[in-house]
């Protein structure tokens, strides 16, 4: 028997959209005589569709793009997802299409509803397993989160399934990976069947999807695996040997680095949000600093150079070197980079407000002020170009709100939200390992905003090493300022660093979305209130 796996990106809410990838890849693998096709979970959708699955009419252009599909390949059976809408109820559910119509459907019976997911939100639990058989083999239909949990494979493996066909949409973080191999050799040894694990590819949002997908057998493990973040398309050959079923065409993929991976993400990510919403290219406001350079080497590997601009905006707290190491970036990366003066702005700024600062002292106000007048120039530029501003903050410095709102918050999409200042330094010189196009002047010197004189992060905040761990174990461990503590950590610093996170939250509710990388990031994943009295 073979069956044909589909790794795509589907674009949300894009019905049409995703019905023509869907034919495309029917039309393609047809010569390879399969005789089962797996999309992933929720295919003709997209995922996660949000709020447009409380629409009436998502369904309407549902009910169509399954019709087309069912005639298209009559002779073919087709698996894939959609939401089914029954009554009162939404479900998450995999439809068999043969012979010109859906077979069967099957409900997914475990809702994730933690950190990204709200699935309990829009949809009923599924209860019944569902199997089919083809060729004489009984394969069983489940949906990403029903493999987390053993209540729907042991379901279909007491009902004598001897394969297990798996839609997933499981978005990326690090170390994401490792965790579903693991999980899914344990499966498959648990419960002596094969299962083949079909993700979907592509970025939504702040979500990235790495695709991996993957066959896993009882007694040898992880048998194939498609590219991760690209994508991708295969025909398995299985056949029953000796009572059991197997795979013959073998396949296993060189393991991608913890960096490669990282890195790919971030830039598929960022690819994916600037093409979907269908801007020019990317324009980034350069420092001459490491996170600016980092961005404008993601942006170019995301886009390629023709389509990103940089400008560096100077003022009188601007070193000659960093004007300098801006230009060589640029240079590096072939791309078309402006300087634009901003002390006339400024000035004009300031003598506006001349009354209101009358008899006040100068302080972070003015700071601001310089921020804020390079963020008027870059959203004018993006306005008139159709460029996307892509702003420059890490995770370090929106965890502690070490930014400035219409300032440097500026923009469409933050592709550092959710990367470590520390992580920023790796992924900077694993891009340098590919080819050198980051100054390594950047990378060794203290990082700056350079809006007062001599500033360094340093002054304001704590050692970035020690900065990055507090916000791990706060934000995504969850722990106290006790427990943080009592890791080594000086109390003083973590409380302060903790304070600095718990009022930074309105500034982070207004700040652009980014990809998430981590197992929690600031958006969906975090959800705090902006006012609350809690304190430890």
């Amino acid at each position: 028997m073979k069956v044909s796996i589909v790794q795509e990106n589907p674009v949300v809410g894009d019905v049409e959209g995703n019905l023509r990838l869907a034919l495309k890849a029917l039309d393609k693998l047809r010569k390879e005589g399969p005789d089962v096709v797996l999309f992933s979970e929720m295919f003709l959708t997209g995922y996660p569709p949000e709020d447009l699955l409380l629409r009436d009419d998502l369904y309407l252009s549902l009910e169509t793009a399954l019709e087309k599909l069912a005639k298209h390949s009559p002779d073919l059976n087709v698996v894939i997802g959609y939401p089914r809408k029954k009554n009162k109820n939404i479900y998450n559910a995999a439809g068999l299409l043969y012979e010109g119509e859906i077979k069967t459907e099957y409900f997914k019976q475990e809702l994730p509803n933690y950190k990204v997911f709200d699935e309990k939100r829009y949809f009923s639990p599924g209860k019944n397993p569902c199997l089919i058989t083809v060729k004489g083999t009984v394969l069983a239909l489940t949906i990403c989160e029903d493999i987390w949990y053993t209540k729907a494979i042991r379901q279909a493996t007491r009902r004598g399934a001897e394969l297990i066909l798996n839609l997933n949409a499981s978005p990326f973080h690090r170390y994401k990976l490792e965790e579903r191999k693991s999980l899914l050799i344990k499966r498959a040894e648990k419960f002596s069947v094969p299962i083949i694990y079909v993700n979907q590819v592509g970025g939504q949002d702040e979500l990235v999807f790495d695709g991996s997908s993957l066959v896993v057998s009882p007694g040898t493990g992880i048998d194939f695996q498609l590219p991760s973040f690209k994508t991708a398309t295969a025909t398995l050959d299985f056949c029953n040997k000796d009572g059991t079923f197997q795979i013959i065409n073998k396949k296993k993929v060189a393991e991608s680095s913890d960096l490669k991976n990282l890195y790919d993400a971030i830039v598929l990510g960022t690819h994916d949000y600037i093409e979907k919403n269908g801007f020019s290219g990317a324009l980034i406001g350069s420092s001459g600093g490491i996170d600016s350079a980092l961005t404008t080497a993601i942006a170019v590997d995301a886009l390629g150079a023709g389509r990103v601009k940089t400008v560096m905006m100077p003022f009188k707290y601007t070193s000659n070197m960093s004007i300098e190491d801006a230009e060589q970036l640029s240079d590096n990366l072939k791309v078309q980079h402006e300087v634009i003066e901003i002390k006339g702005i400024y000035d004009s700024f300031e003598k506006s407000l001349k009354k209101e600062f009358k008899g006040k002292k100068k302080d972070k106000t003015e700071e601001n002020l310089q921020s804020r007048s390079r963020g008027v120039l870059l959203m004018a530029m993006s306005n008139k170009s159709g460029y996307l501003v892509l702003t420059t903050g890490n995770k370090s410095e929106t965890a502690v709100g070490y930014s400035t709102l219409y300032g440097d918050t500026a923009g469409g999409f933050a592709v550092l939200k959710d990367v470590p200042k520390t992580w920023v330094y790796e992924l900077a010189n694993y891009r340098n390992s590919i080819s050198r196009v980051i100054p390594q002047r950047i990378i060794e010197r203290p990082p700056s905003a350079e809006l007062a004189p001599n500033q360094k992060d340093s002054d304001s905040l704590p050692d970035y090493k020690i900065l990055d761990a507090i916000i791990e174990l706060y934000v995504e461990k969850d722990m106290s300022v006790i427990a943080i503590a009592n890791k080594g950590f000086d109390e003083v610093t973590v409380k302060r660093v903790v304070n600095l996170i718990n009022k930074s939250e309105y500034k982070r509710r207004q700040a652009p979305p980014g990809v998430r990388i981590t197992d929690r990031g600031f958006g969906k994943d975090r959800r705090y209130p902006i006012t609350n009295k809690y304190s430890q």
